[in-house]
Order: C-alpha cells, then structure tokens, then sequence
C-alpha cells in the first residue's frame, strides 16, 4: 500500500457533500433511544386485538428483526471498501448508518419481548421470497465486497440493500405499520418508533442513491447491470408481499393486496429514475444535489 495522505489536515472535511449533510442530520436526527419509547399503551392495545391481527403484526415484526439484524451484521464490509478507498465523508457517514440500524435490531427486539410478550424462533414467517433476498441475495452481494471491491460488486451491494430490501421491501413494511396502526390508533410507542425509524432509512436510502450515482458516473456501463440486477431482486420483494397476504382468508386491518403491491412498485420505480439521472450528470452535481430520495 502507498502512503496516505490524511485528508482532514490536508484539506478538511467537505461539509457541502452529501454524505456529510447526511451526516449533519445523522447527529440532529438519529440521536434516539429505543430504550426510552413508552410501550405502555401499546401493552394494554395488543391484549384487545383479535388472533390474525396479532399474527399479521407478529409476522411483519419478525421479518422487519431479521431484516434489521442481518442488515447490521451485513454492513461491514462496505464500510471497509469506502474506507479503503479514503473517502473520510462517505465513511463518517457509515458510522452513523450502523449505528442506527443496531439501534433499529433493539427496537424490534424490545417490542417483541415487551409488547408481544414473546421470545421464541420466528423463523417459521421467512417464506421462499423472503430467505432469497434476506439470507441469500443480501449476505451474497456484501460478503463479495470482501475479496471484490470493484465498482461492480459495490454497486451491486447498493442497489441489493438500500434500493431493494430498505427502498421497497422496508419501506412497504413501514407503510403497512401506518395503514394498520394508525387507522385505530392503536399501539402509540410503536408508532413513534417506526417514524424515526423510518426517519432513519431515509439518509440510508439517499447514501444509496448517491453512492450508485457515484459510480454510474465514472464507469456508464454500471447501469445496464444495475437495472438487470434490481430487475431480478424486485420479484423477490413481491413475492414477501405475496406471500404474507395469501396466510390469511379475511386479510387484518381491512389491508388490500394491490395498494401494498402498487406502493412497492412505485418505490422500486422511483428509486430506479433517481439513480438513472446520474447518467447524465457531472460528478460535482451528484456531490451537491440536494435532491432527497
């Protein structure tokens, strides 16, 4: 290795970059306590839901932890390869980011034991769908960053977790949260945690964008790639959505199959048109855009 020039004495940080302002608002934003969230009433409102109510929220629940923890455990080696490259910001940046999703494993895990009232195995609600992406696909594609730093293996790494499991899969999780929770006013401590949480994802999903603008922007082939890879992943993010909604004659929470499967599509396109506007832009305007996700 040659010798590295330490970038802050030598020039400072460059605070008008996107990773840093997502870093500014890391600290303003991220600063909660997932210990401090008053379960209270929301232990008092899941002894007054029905059978399939709590099982369609337990179902969720289970997906969201295992998501959130194999995301933590995940998430390492692309802190490595950013930080082998030098990048001070983008890698000031990644602390915050898994910091936050240990904080969101904790959550989960907080409401399952408390509020739930439960401590055993829920590996029984990952179906086919959902073990392709969240055991197979995730670990696959960040564990290559390992051996694989090349832009290809990071974009691919990108795309499979801030485009795919937190951009749709995560996100259509959320909403589902809402329309069920909020429609009855149910579960307030839940709810709170679940915004910043969701509050979280978002500086997530716009490191995403950036860093997959990044590299679109210096090797123009990536897209091709990208849009083929996101292609094959987004029928697995479907499929969890599929699948959750076939366990049940009468859905709970008068859910509807097609607004979830639209809202995931409409996500999953966003994020697509986000990234492609890279194709077209300079390397300083993806640094500066201040566009949010």
């Amino acid at each position: 290795m040659g010798h590295m020039t330490f970038v802050t004495t030598s020039r400072g940080l460059r605070r008008d970059t996107l990773p840093m302002r997502l870093f500014e608002k890391a600290k303003r934003l991220g600063v909660w306590n997932p210990s401090e969230i008053d379960f209270s009433q929301d232990i008092d409102d899941w002894a007054t839901l029905s059978a399939d109510e709590r099982d369609l929220i337990l179902r969720l629940t289970a997906l969201f932890q295992a998501g959130e923890e194999a995301v933590t455990l995940d998430l390492l080696p692309l802190v490595a390869t950013i930080a082998a490259e030098g990048r001070v910001e983008e890698e000031l940046f990644l602390t915050s980011f898994l910091w936050e999703e240990a904080k969101h494993t904790d959550f989960f895990s907080r409401f399952l034991e408390e509020v739930a009232g439960f401590r055993g195995d829920l590996s029984h609600y990952h179906t086919p769908s959902y073990r392709a992406l969240i055991h197979e696909a995730l670990p696959d594609a960040m564990g290559r960053l390992r051996d694989d730093p090349s832009p290809e293996a990071q974009a691919i790494a990108a795309l499979t977790y801030n485009m795919i499991v937190e951009g749709v899969l995560a996100e259509t999780g959320y909403h589902a949260y809402f329309t069920m929770l909020e429609q009855r006013s149910l579960m307030p401590g839940t709810r709170q945690g679940i915004a910043l949480l969701k509050q979280d994802e978002s500086r997530h999903i716009a490191y995403g964008v950036y860093l997959l603008s990044r590299l679109i922007q210096a090797e123009p082939r990536l897209w091709d790639i990208i849009v083929e890879r996101m292609n094959d992943l987004v029928v697995h993010a479907m499929g969890v959505i599929d699948d959750a909604f076939a366990c049940y004659e009468v859905v709970p929470f008068g859910l509807r199959h097609d607004d979830f499967m639209q809202y995931a599509l409409g996500q999953f396109q966003r994020r697509l048109e986000r990234i492609e506007r890279a194709r077209d832009q300079t390397l300083e305007t993806i640094e500066r855009d201040t566009t949010d996700t």
